[in-house]
């Protein structure tokens, strides 16, 4: 779905060539399933089948490139609207790394990796699977990772939010990202099957304020509808174009709705939904949707 849209976006798709980084092709990931590594100062259980354990490959494509030219990574539920080439062509500004900071109230900022334009000759001290293990042995700590606190800031540019908008589509967009878990389009009203983590020490706080009550932590237990119906109609305007293209077959979807990864009225949905216009339109497309739903 994720390389069909970055495809289907550009005017030269032949111009990038698009890999999947697959977990299961690289066994130490596996390794570790079940033992313990540093994350936030604690000690916590690596979960394989975990829907986020795929998030350290993010740092694989300098390496899978042999360190020589640009990467762009995203994570699976980023869906391109723009020309990724655009992103591609753009200044690095003498940067190793550019990507999206978002700032906080207290006026800190997070640097969010789930989209990166990488210059991978300058980030030759990346190894995944070195660093990987060094949460084993607590000699790196996962969120020090992910937040790219071990790299020299200076190293580290800015990237236009538009090229990672979080479940936000509008005129501007260039990718979406449908991050939000609980509202992903595609598992609407599936059971919750992932693990809650719970990041800050107020968060940590109510959830034992909530089993002193209950005697457990009350959490949704089914995903809800993703509150802008418009990115549910692309998402499932873009897997019904996979389909009929033959890039996804009617057989494993059906096989991905009954493990409950994908919804069981997919096929009705795709049925009813408004087929995309080209993309030269699509900007047009999203102004139109845009103003409809307001």
């Amino acid at each position: 779905m994720a390389a069909h849209s970055l495809k289907r976006a550009s005017k030269t798709p032949d111009a990038f060539d698009v890999k999947i980084i697959d977990t299961r092709d690289y066994s130490y990931f596996q390794e570790f399933d079940g033992k313990d590594y540093l994350r936030g100062g604690e000690q916590r259980a690596w979960m394989f089948e975990d829907l986020q354990s795929f998030t350290p490959s993010r740092f694989m494509p300098p390496e899978l490139m042999g360190y020589e030219g640009r990467a762009i990574v995203i994570d699976p539920d980023v869906f391109a609207v723009a020309d990724i080439m655009e992103l591609f062509n753009s200044d690095m500004e003498g940067h190793a790394v550019r990507l999206l900071h978002r700032p906080n109230k207290d006026g800190s900022q997070d640097l969010m990796t789930s989209v990166m334009l990488m210059d991978c000759a300058k980030l030759k001290h990346w190894n995944v699977e070195k660093t990987f293990r060094q949460m084993f042995s607590s000699e790196v700590d996962y969120d020090d990772w992910l937040n790219l606190k071990l790299e020299d800031r200076s190293t580290i540019g800015e990237l236009p939010p538009e090229w990672n908008h979080f479940d936000k589509l509008e005129p501007k967009t260039k990718m979406l990202h449908t991050t939000n878990r609980r509202t992903q389009p595609w598992k609407s009203g599936l059971p919750v099957d992932f693990k809650l983590e719970l990041q800050s020490v107020y968060k940590r706080k109510f959830a034992l304020l909530q089993k002193s009550i209950f005697g457990k932590q009350i959490i949704c237990k089914r995903y809800k509808s993703h509150p802008d119906e418009r990115q549910e109609r692309l998402f499932f305007a873009l897997l019904k174009e996979c389909v009929e293209s033959g890039k996804i077959s009617q057989q494993m979807l059906k096989d991905e709705m009954k493990k409950d990864h994908v919804r069981h009225d997919a096929f009705k949905l795709m049925e009813k939904v408004v087929a995309l216009p080209p993309q030269e339109r699509m900007q047009e497309f999203l102004i139109v949707e845009k103003l409809q739903s307001t």
